[in-house]
């Protein structure tokens, strides 16, 4: 079987390419099968071979961390890719967008070969998921599905937002998490209707709906999870707008399967509740990729082609917004199987009314 280095070596004919700049700290991770800390240098992957460009603060480390691949010891990072570059005769290097400006000024004013900027080349090997992969999105999925449940036993009006983000980060890192992929996501009352909107000091109140987001890292993977629940009696309106939202994210998640794309399944529940009225109150996309990042791809939303494959794993996330009053979104991992899908999350999707 090929190796992650040997898969990307394989697409350079296609991209006319001989040679590939890895700047991006998780490409570097899935690519070298490690975590390898966010400004400790490039991986430089040529025709002939990969090596990790870094300085003397890491060898130690990344010796033993990876030790299949080779390391160049330097200051001068940049003049490094230089030198291995002219040492196989590489002649075209494919770079990735997270260099930045001044980073690509000088590649481009030193480098004898020429430069091609290309997005995503690394990131697509990393949709399709191995099953080391897959083992883990299962356990963080797992994981977070039962400190969410966990926390339900507690919540409460009088709690503020900041407390039960706090008391859910806690609850994870002492069950296992290594840390949260994106700041937790705690909205109640009106604020509920902001889809993001930060946890604040903001007290929980009878008769609110209660937003939470949340993702957490086991062995380096992350889940991705959101649910909304009733402190009391939120009123029809709500209760209402709640059962929409599940009957559409029903509706999409049943529809999950390899072939079909993400504007496909984003129609899908997008059509269905325009047609109860709330169409103009689902005001983002209907999910994404996950893995090392919170947000990778396959892109699930209006327009976009991308072709569902086995062994990725994905979020279905629809929502609505009513300002002023409150808002509902229920999100969940899916894992895309050869024949359909599986749903790794496993808190009730039903409203809760604690």
């Amino acid at each position: 079987m090929a190796t992650r280095v040997e898969r990307l070596q394989a697409l350079f004919a296609p991209l006319s390419i001989d040679s590939f700049l890895v700047s991006s700290p998780s490409n570097q991770q899935y690519l070298v099968g490690a975590s390898v800390m966010s400004g400790d240098g490039y991986l430089l992957v040529t025709a002939k071979r990969a090596v990790f460009i870094t300085d003397a603060r890491y060898q130690t480390e990344l010796t033993q961390v990876i030790p299949q691949i080779p390391l160049v010891i330097t200051r001068s990072y940049l003049q490094a890719v230089n030198d291995v570059l002219e040492a196989d005769g590489a002649t075209v290097l494919g770079i990735e967008d997270q260099l930045t400006i001044r980073e690509f000024e000088w590649l481009d004013e030193h480098l004898m070969t020429d430069i091609v900027p290309l997005a995503d080349v690394a990131d697509e090997l990393r949709q399709v998921k191995d099953a080391d992969e897959l083992a883990a999105i299962r356990r963080a999925t797992q994981l977070t599905s039962a400190g969410l449940e966990a926390l339900f036993t507690v919540l409460k009006p009088g709690m503020t937002e900041r407390q039960v983000a706090q008391w859910l980060e806690q609850w994870m890192q002492e069950h296992g998490a290594t840390g949260t992929s994106f700041p937790t996501i705690v909205a109640s009352g009106v604020r509920s209707a902001w889809p993001h909107g930060q946890a604040s000091d903001k007290q929980l109140a009878t008769g609110e709906l209660v937003t939470i987001d949340c993702g957490f890292y086991v062995d380096d993977y992350t889940s991705d999870v959101t649910r909304t629940v009733a402190l009391g009696d939120p009123g029809s309106e709500l209760k209402a707008a709640y059962q929409a939202v599940q009957a559409a994210q029903s509706a999409i998640v049943a529809a999950v399967a390899p072939g079909v794309t993400g504007d496909e399944l984003d129609r899908i529940g997008r059509d269905f509740l325009t047609e109860r009225g709330y169409g103009e109150a689902f005001i983002h996309g209907t999910g994404h990729g996950i893995g090392l990042d919170i947000h990778e791809g396959p892109n699930i939303g209006r327009g976009w082609p991308d072709v569902m494959k086995a062994n990725e794993v994905i979020t279905i996330e629809p929502g609505v917004y009513l300002a002023g009053r409150g808002g509902i979104r229920i999100e969940d991992d899916i894992l895309v199987t050869s024949d359909g899908h599986e749903v790794l999350t496993t808190v009730p999707r039903n409203l809760i009314i604690l």
